[in-house]
C-alpha cells in the first residue's frame, strides 16, 4: 500500500486521507461553481489534443490525481446550473442531492440484495410505494429503481411482451420467442422517445415492429390516426404487443391523451406503458396534475427524477400496476435472492430489476422530499412550466423571433427569423446560431426540428431561472444571427 492508503476503511489513516481528498474535491467544485463562463469554449479537436493520460507506474498520488482531474475535467465542464444552459432535459441538481452522492459514494451498497444494502432497501421499497400512491396505483410496492428512462421503458416492453405470449400459453423465459415476430406490433407516437425503437430491437423484434402514429400540431399522439393503424394491422392479421404513450416528447414536452389511449387499450387488451421520464414530474405539481389524469390506468410507468425533479444523473424508476408481472422477469439465485429468503420475506430486489449490481440512487430522491417537502418541490417543478408560458408570450411579441410550438411542460420551441431567404436558409441558420452560441461558451441552446422546422429549444428546467435570464439570452440569439447575416452578406 502506498501513503496514500488507496482503499476506504476506518483507520486513522484512511479517513484522513478521505477528508483530504473530499475537501480538496469540494474547494474545487466551489471554485468552479463561482466561474462567470458557461463554458470555456474548446471544440472537441481542441480537447483531444489538451486530455492526456498520465498512468505511471509508481502512482501520482490523491492531491495529484485530483488536481489534474480539475484541470482537465472540472474546468472544461458544461455549467448545467448556469442561466443560459437551457439545450437538454438535463437539469441542475439540488444541493441535497449533492450530500447524498457522497453518502452513496463512501457506503457502496449494492441494491440486489437485502444482506448488502439492509436499511437502503427498506428505504427503496417504501419510496416505490409512496411513488405507485402518487401515480394512483393500489397499495404495493411493485416497482424498482432504474438508471434512467431507457432502460424503464425496456422493462416495461419487455414484460409487455412477456405478457403477450403468456396469455398464449408460452413462456418468453423458458422457450425463448417464437411463432411469426413480423406480425408483433408496438405502436408509439411520431415524436415519442427513440428508446422504443432501441429497445425492440433489443428484443429481436427489430425496428420494423414498432409503427408510429401521427401526431397533432402539439405533438401529442393523434387518436384518429392511432385507431386507424390499429384496424389496419388487425386487418393485416398483425397483433398489437403494447401501446406506448408518452407524457413529455423530448422536444415539445407534448402528453399524448392518457385517458383516452388507455380506455382505448382495455377494450382491445393490450399493454399500455407510459414514458412520463419528463413529465411525470407533474405528480407533485400543485398547478398541472391534472395534465396526468388516466396515468393510473397504464399497465407500466417510466419515471425519471434527474431531469425535472433535479437529481442528480443517474435516478429514475420504474412501476408495474400488476405484480404478478414481474414473474416473468424472476430468477432465482441462491447466492442473491434464494427460496429460503423468499419463504422469510426477505426484499432481494434482483428479482424486479435488471441489473444485479445497483446504486442506492433512490436515496437521492428520499432525501429531496424530505428536504424541500412537497410545497417546495411542487413550486420549483411548477416554475419551469409557468416559465415557459411567460417566455412564449415573449417570443411571441418580438419581431425577429417566431413561437413554432405554444409550450406545454418547461419547453420553448422557436426560431430566428430573417427577413428574408427561404426555408433552407432559415433551418441552417438557426444550426449556426446554437452552434456559435455553445463554440463562445456564452449560451447551450437546443437545436431540433418540430413538423419538418428546424428550430432552437429552450428547455427551462432551472427554477433560478427567470424570465429576465431568458431575455438576456434571446439578445444573444439575435445578435449572434445578426453577425452570421452580415458575413453572409458581406461573402
Amino acid at each position: 500500500m502506498s501513503d496514500n492508503n488507496p482503499i476506504l476503511s476506518g483507520s486513522a489513516q484512511s479517513v484522513a486521507a478521505y477528508q483530504d481528498a473530499i475537501e480538496q474535491s469540494s474547494q474545487a467544485v466551489i471554485d468552479w461553481l463561482k466561474q462567470p463562463e458557461m463554458y470555456q469554449g474548446k471544440t472537441v479537436d481542441q480537447l483531444r489534443e489538451r486530455i492526456q493520460l498520465n498512468f505511471t507506474s509508481e502512482g501520482l498520488g490523491n492531491q495529484a490525481a485530483i488536481a489534474r482531474a480539475v484541470e482537465y475535467f472540472l474546468k472544461d465542464s458544461l455549467s448545467v446550473h448556469h442561466a443560459q444552459c437551457v439545450a437538454h432535459l438535463h437539469c441542475p441538481s439540488l444541493v441535497i442531492s449533492q450530500a447524498a452522492e457522497v453518502l452513496i459514494n463512501a457506503t457502496n451498497q449494492s441494491m440486489d440484495s437485502w444482506d448488502q444494502s439492509p436499511s437502503a432497501t427498506i428505504i427503496e421499497v417504501k419510496l416505490i410505494q409512496w411513488l405507485r400512491e402518487q401515480v394512483g396505483y393500489s397499495a404495493g410496492d411493485a416497482g424498482v429503481f432504474t438508471s434512467g428512462g431507457t432502460q424503464s421503458n425496456l422493462m416495461g416492453l419487455m414484460l409487455a411482451r412477456d405478457a403477450f405470449f403468456a396469455r398464449q400459453g408460452h413462456s418468453v423465459q423458458l422457450q425463448g420467442l417464437t411463432g411469426d415476430l413480423s406480425k408483433i406490433k408496438v405502436f408509439c407516437s411520431e415524436s415519442a422517445h427513440f428508446s422504443v425503437q432501441k429497445n425492440m430491437a433489443l428484443m429481436g423484434l427489430g425496428y420494423q415492429s414498432v409503427i408510429q402514429v401521427k401526431t397533432d400540431a402539439f405533438s401529442r399522439m393523434d387518436l384518429a390516426d392511432l385507431k386507424a393503424k390499429l384496424a389496419q394491422a388487425k386487418a393485416k392479421g398483425e397483433q398489437v404487443m403494447a401501446i406506448v404513450a408518452t407524457v413529455g416528447t423530448t422536444d415539445a414536452g407534448a402528453i399524448d391523451p392518457l385517458v383516452e389511449i388507455t380506455t382505448l387499450a382495455t377494450q382491445e387488451n393490450i399493454w399500455v406503458h407510459v414514458d412520463a421520464a419528463w413529465g411525470g414530474a407533474l405528480l407533485l405539481s400543485e398547478k398541472y396534475r391534472h395534465y396526468l389524469n388516466g396515468l393510473e390506468c397504464a399497465d407500466s410507468v417510466t419515471l425519471d427524477f434527474h431531469k425535472q425533479f433535479f437529481q442528480t444523473i443517474s435516478c429514475g424508476a420504474f412501476l408495474l400496476k400488476d405484480a404478478r408481472h414481474f414473474e416473468l422477469m424472476r430468477y432465482q439465485a441462491a447466492y442473491l435472492n434464494s427460496d429460503f429468503d423468499e419463504e422469510q420475506g426477505v426484499p432481494n430486489l434482483v428479482s424486479k430489476s435488471l441489473q444485479t449490481t445497483r446504486r442506492f440512487d433512490a436515496l437521492k430522491l428520499w432525501m429531496g422530499l424530505e428536504a424541500l417537502g412537497k410545497k417546495q418541490y411542487a413550486d420549483i417543478i411548477d416554475n419551469g412550466v409557468t416559465l415557459s408560458q411567460d417566455v412564449a408570450e415573449y417570443v411571441s411579441a418580438q419581431p425577429h423571433l417566431e413561437l413554432v410550438m405554444q409550450p406545454q411542460l418547461a419547453s420553448v420551441l422557436f426560431r430566428f427569423r430573417p427577413e428574408s431567404g427561404d426555408s433552407a436558409f432559415v433551418a441552417l441558420l438557426n444550426q449556426r446560431i446554437g452552434d456559435v452560441l455553445l463554440a463562445f461558451g456564452s449560451a447551450n441552446v437546443g437545436v431540433t426540428e418540430a413538423d419538418g422546422i428546424t428550430c432552437l429549444k429552450m428547455t427551462l428546467l432551472n427554477p433560478t431561472v427567470c424570465l429576465e435570464d431568458v431575455k438576456i439570452l434571446l439578445a444573444s440569439v439575435k445578435d449572434t444571427a445578426e453577425i452570421l447575416l452580415n458575413a453572409e452578406f458581406q461573402s
